[in-house]
């Protein structure tokens, strides 16, 4: 801003930096948006008269002028009835990732936190709101998936990550390869009657793969695959306490426990603790997801964790991506090693 006669701020323009270089104004925007038309000795000209004058490009109008926004709308979906605070902290930790991986690319990230029905909204794209929609969040609500279903049909430029269907684009973890990496390391420590916690045929259709990286192991380790224990409750943290009630009321015998995530695995300490099993003196037991809390539970929870940075980038790059170019992703996984396994 410069001050004109009458003492009222002036708006510094292209125009202005036009008049102080000696250029046209085209060549000032040329200059400032990296045109290879442009002379190196002029651009560098342009780009003083610019910082003399405190003229600054406007980005996000550029943007718009061809079309793009430079923003990614990131819809969180929860459970109807219940607020931001009761969504699983793993999606708070996939949120993040995928932020800033749109900073990375320049993007701003407009987050919305969708959960009734009659308030869903995904036209992002189709309103000039954003360039892409990443959508994550519970698949317990059916009626937001199947809206974003919808949506999903009539744009190129959005990208799922836990969604209950296969028929559009999604990004998930290698949820196979982190059944078989939780196995092992139960194998290791010991156990040979490993059960696995949680409902293959869910909405999650993660945890039927990680059901099944679990059968393949135990195959390859020899050992004898069990049917899954599937619980009922408010939330994944009941579902898990209720699950080795379960066990222990029918007398079944087990020393190693892979929970579909983390949030049973964690509901699921608490009811062995209270039960006299020791983990993981007697019990061997590991989750699924990653979460932070898992290293102040007691034991600290060994879990299988997706790389955050890596699906933050791929879900961005999903929902930016041109036709032909998109693809179903899988996120690389990793144990991490804490105390409730020997």
């Amino acid at each position: 801003m410069t001050k004109v006669g009458n003492g009222r701020p002036h708006r510094v323009t292209s125009i202005d930096v036009a008049e102080r270089a000696g250029v046209s104004q085209s060549t000032v925007s040329r200059a400032l948006s990296g045109s290879e038309t442009i002379t190196e000795s002029t651009r560098r000209r342009v780009e003083q008269a610019a910082a003399e004058l405190g003229y600054h490009v406007n980005t996000r109008a550029a943007g718009l002028r061809k079309g793009e926004t430079g923003t990614i709308a990131i819809v969180v979906i929860g459970r109807d009835g219940q607020g931001p605070a009761a969504i699983n902290p793993f999606y708070y930790s996939l949120l993040g990732s995928t932020c800033a991986a749109a900073a990375e690319r320049g993007y701003e990230a407009l987050v919305s936190f969708q959960a009734r029905e009659e308030e869903l909204f995904g036209h992002y794209v189709g309103r000039r709101q954003a360039d892409g929609v990443v959508v994550i969040g519970t698949a317990t609500n059916e009626p937001a998936w199947n809206y974003f279903r919808e949506v999903a049909a009539a744009s190129d430029s959005i990208a799922f990550w836990g969604s209950p269907f296969d028929d559009a684009v999604w990004v998930r973890s290698d949820n196979a390869d982190g059944g078989r990496l939780a196995v092992e390391r139960l194998v290791a420590g010991g156990a040979s009657n490993i059960v696995f916690v949680g409902d293959p045929n869910s909405s999650q259709k993660q945890f039927r793969e990680r059901y099944e990286g679990y059968r393949c192991a135990m195959e390859k380790a020899g050992l004898a695959t069990r049917e899954p224990i599937v619980s009922s409750g408010e939330d994944r943290v009941s579902q898990g306490r209720i699950a080795i009630s379960q066990l222990c009321d029918d007398g079944e015998t087990f020393d190693g426990l892979f929970f579909a995530c983390d949030a049973m695995a964690l509901g699921a300490l608490e009811e062995l603790a209270s039960r006299g099993l020791a983990v993981p003196g007697q019990v061997g037991v590991v989750g699924f997801d990653g979460l932070g809390s898992g290293e102040f539970s007691n034991p600290p929870l060994t879990t299988v964790e997706p790389d955050f940075a890596e699906a933050g980038r791929m879900l961005v790059e999903t929902a930016l991506a041109g036709d032909g170019e998109r693809a179903e992703r899988r996120v690389p996984v990793r144990l991490v090693e804490r105390s409730s396994v020997k």
